[in-house]
Order: C-alpha cells, then sequence, then structure tokens
C-alpha cells in the first residue's frame, strides 16, 4: 500500500504531493513501483494534528481519487470522515482505512456497511492532537488487540461480513516507542482476529531526526513486520520496500 497525502503537513512529506497533479503523478509512480493499493489522505493525522474541514478533506482527495481510479489503480481512501468517505467511494475507492475504527463519526459505520468497500480497522489513542500526550497501557498488546476485537465485532453485528475487514493495531497512534516495537514483535497475536493485518511502520521507527532519512530502517521494520504476521505494509517508499520483500522471497 503505497501512500499518497494531499496535505501540506504530514509528518513526512507534507507539501510535497499537495498539488492534484503531484499526487496523481506521485500515485502513478508508486504504482510503477510495486504499490498494489494508493492509501489516498487528505488529513494529517501525525501527533499533534489538528482537524481538517471535512469539505477541504473531501475537496483534496476527490480529484486525485478519480484520476487514479480511472487509471485502475486500488484506490483506499484515509480518512475518519463519513462525508470524505462518500464522496471517495463515488469517484472510485474500493477501501476504507480509518484511523478511529469507523468510531470518529456516527455515520461511518452505516456508510461502510452500504457499501461494497473493504475496511481497514486501525487503533488510535484519543485524538491526533494529543494522542501521544503520555500514553499508558496494562498491557499494549492485549489492550490493542481487545479494542481491534471490540471494533471487528460491531462491524460484523452492523453486517459487514470478516472477509471485507483488515485490522492495523496503529503503530505510532497513541504509542511509545515500547509500545510500538512491543506490538511488531507479537503481531502473530492480531492474527487471531481472522482477518489481514495491516501495518504502518514507515519512517516512523529509526535513528534519523528527519522522517524522509529513516528508509534504511522503515525497510528493515517493515521485512520484521512480515516475518510476524503482517499481510499489508503501508509505506511511502514502496520501490525500496518492494525490492526488499523481492529479497526476502528468493532467500
Amino acid at each position: 500500500m503505497g501512500i499518497v497525502n494531499v496535505t501540506p503537513d504530514s509528518f513526512s512529506d507534507g507539501g510535497d504531493f499537495f498539488a492534484t497533479g503531484k499526487a496523481v503523478s506521485h500515485g502513478r509512480k508508486l504504482s510503477a513501483d510495486g504499490a498494489h493499493i494508493l492509501d489516498i489522505g487528505g488529513e494529517s493525522t501525525r501527533p499533534g494534528a489538528q482537524p481538517v474541514d471535512e469539505g477541504i478533506e473531501a475537496q483534496r482527495v476527490r480529484p486525485v481519487v478519480e484520476a487514479l481510479a480511472a487509471e485502475g489503480a486500488v484506490i483506499s481512501i484515509d480518512t475518519r470522515h463519513a462525508s470524505v468517505m462518500e464522496t471517495a467511494l463515488a469517484a472510485g475507492a474500493l477501501i476504507i482505512n480509518d484511523v478511529s475504527a469507523l468510531e470518529g463519526d456516527p455515520r461511518s459505520l452505516a456508510i461502510a456497511a452500504a457499501s461494497d468497500a473493504d475496511v481497514v480497522l486501525m487503533h488510535m489513542r484519543g485524538e491526533p492532537a494529543t494522542m501521544n500526550d503520555d500514553p499508558v497501557y496494562d498491557d499494549v498488546v492485549e489492550d490493542v488487540y481487545a479494542y481491534l476485537a471490540r471494533r471487528v465485532e460491531v462491524c460484523l453485528q452492523a453486517g459487514i461480513p470478516l472477509d471485507r475487514l483488515a485490522v492495523d493495531p496503529g503503530i505510532g497512534f497513541g504509542k511509545r516507542k515500547q509500545h510500538s516495537y512491543a506490538l511488531i514483535e507479537n503481531l502473530s497475536r492480531f492474527k487471531g482476529l481472522g482477518c489481514p493485518l495491516l501495518i504502518g511502520v514507515s519512517r516512523k521507527l529509526g535513528q534519523a531526526n528527519r522522517p524522509k532519512d529513516r528508509v534504511a530502517d522503515s525497510v528493515r521494520w517493515a521485512m520484521i513486520a512480515v516475518e510476524n504476521g503482517a499481510d499489508i505494509l503501508r509505506v511511502h517508499d514502496v520501490k525500496e520496500t518492494a525490492a526488499a520483500l523481492g529479497e526476502a522471497g528468493r532467500a
């Protein structure tokens, strides 16, 4: 899953692809580099980020979704807002990737259930603006597992079948580094939920101060995630990650 941030303020590449034309070109490049899914978002959910007006978010993503979906790309809409989900689905998106696990907007669950879209349910502690303010867990692996299990059950009761669901433990979303390390080391626990496991560790962990300088660490952690059970990798650096996956497959 290649990341297309149509935002001015995302933590790693905010502003690089904010213009519609640049975002579409970037999506094409990610597809050429090996991405099977393009995850398009119009609101930054980095730690400390402030909410974006839904109308503005929809305006950012709609033309990008339309253009890339028309070219045959599988599009995921990265949003926690129901109206943006509706806009993106109408424009050709096939997947809803919600950092709030369909809890952030009271209409999201019904919209997802009424659609044919696949859904990624992610764990996030609180809101982006405050999620990394002293996060505390009794047992981060079991706490996150229990939350995702509840959200899967809610979706099943709403009529979304298990084969349309995936889960994401939310690396970096309300987690200190030790929490993220523990989740990656124990990803096999989440296979018990019975649906694919998505991991978004890209440019989040590493020694370099600038996220863009963490490519090698991102690829290393992605490979560890795959070894521990990840089915889908959400990444900025598609070419490098795809190359590493290819090498691992030949090893």
